[in-house]
């Protein structure tokens, strides 16, 4: 029985400290994310761009809608809904995370929820999401929308979210 017990708390101290990394990651995304979107909202002209690389422009721009400007013009509405979503996702993100044994699903959960607040952040400040990545490829005319480290954070959660999916971790004593 005493074994049974010191099982328990090691799991907990585990699982304990499985979450303060997650907790810690997330908050350095928000800060990372923060930081960044201050600078180019003090440092730049709306739509100033200044080109890094031949495809990358630093660039100042708003996002009053969701990814790729959906809902952007819906008059101003948009702008609670995102909010609500975006903390009703990133409570079930937590909830899943604590119950979840793949590292790499609590991973993928760590990194949308980091970058949802980063993204809520803004909405509750301005009403709008600081975007400041422009990545292009000009002899084609090609533009992708621009983006913020938050917006990052959430394409390489659900990446990788997507590749545990289909690469699931084999269960100990599983053949294969």
């Amino acid at each position: 029985m005493a074994s049974h017990s010191t099982f328990e708390r090691s799991d907990q101290i585990v699982s304990a400290s499985v979450r303060a990394r997650a907790i810690a990651l997330i908050v350095l995304i928000i800060t990372f994310d923060q930081i960044t979107k201050l600078y180019f909202h003090t440092q730049f002209s709306y739509l100033e761009r200044v080109n890094v690389l031949p495809f990358f422009d630093w660039i100042l721009t708003y996002n009053t809608g969701a990814a790729f400007s959906f809902l952007a013009g819906a008059g101003g509405w948009q702008r609670w809904f995102f909010i609500a979503l975006a903390i009703g996702v990133s409570i079930w993100c937590l909830r899943w995370m604590k119950r979840e044994s793949d590292s790499r699903v609590r991973l993928a959960l760590t990194l949308i929820v980091g970058g949802a607040i980063g993204n809520v952040i803004d909405r509750i400040w301005l009403g709008k999401v600081i975007d400041f990545i422009l990545i292009y490829w000009e002899p084609w005319n090609f533009y992708y929308p621009a983006f913020n480290l938050a917006d990052s954070a959430i394409t390489v959660g659900a990446a990788v979210m997507i590749w545990s999916a289909i690469f699931p971790r084999s269960q100990p004593g599983e053949r294969k």
